[in-house]
């Protein structure tokens, strides 16, 4: 890893977990901007920066979600945001293979973060329940982050998602 650029997408933000309907449009475009616009424009910065080194190439590691694959109950916003993510990490996977740079996302689900602190309360499930979830350590998460940047350049774990184990996404919704 010694001398190679990494960039590591990892700005998130959510909207007030309201139904769709209600969902203002502030608020949407405020995720808009900050989960997919901001790694986009930094992937863009990276891209010039990466092409140009010697020798040429990098890695870029996107941070997706568990909502990625399996939206909450009135997340309209965020979900999108992370599909949008897998669509922007496959296409600068596929961009950035001739000028070696690699690219691949962590999906990560219920780290003990600020922004999982409502699992440990309780929060909505699909069928309508509150139910409090598992949370797991988020230095698990920085472990899954470094393994994937130290990886030489040839190769790439173009997905990987981690979270607690007990965490209700394998049967969600």
């Amino acid at each position: 890893m010694e001398g190679r650029d990494v960039l590591f997408n990892n700005a998130g933000t959510g909207a007030p977990p309201v139904p769709l309907e209600d969902v203002s449009f502030a608020h949407w475009q405020a995720t808009i901007e900050t989960n997919l616009t901001g790694a986009f424009l930094c992937t863009r910065q990276a891209f010039r920066i990466m092409k140009n080194r010697q020798p040429m190439g990098g890695r870029i590691i996107n941070n997706g979600s568990i909502s990625a694959h399996a939206p909450r109950p009135n997340s309209a916003p965020y979900t999108s945001t992370k599909h949008a993510m897998t669509g922007l990490t496959k296409s600068t996977s596929l961009d950035g293979r001739r000028y070696n740079i690699a690219c691949g996302q962590i999906d990560i689900g219920n780290a003990a973060t600020d922004m999982a602190a409502p699992m440990q309360r309780g929060v909505p499930q699909a069928n309508g329940e509150i139910a409090i979830e598992a949370v797991m350590n988020v230095e698990h998460v920085a472990q899954a982050v470094v393994q994937m940047a130290s990886l030489p350049l040839e190769s790439n774990i173009q997905f990987m998602t981690i979270m607690a184990t007990k965490m209700p996404f394998i049967g969600r919704g």
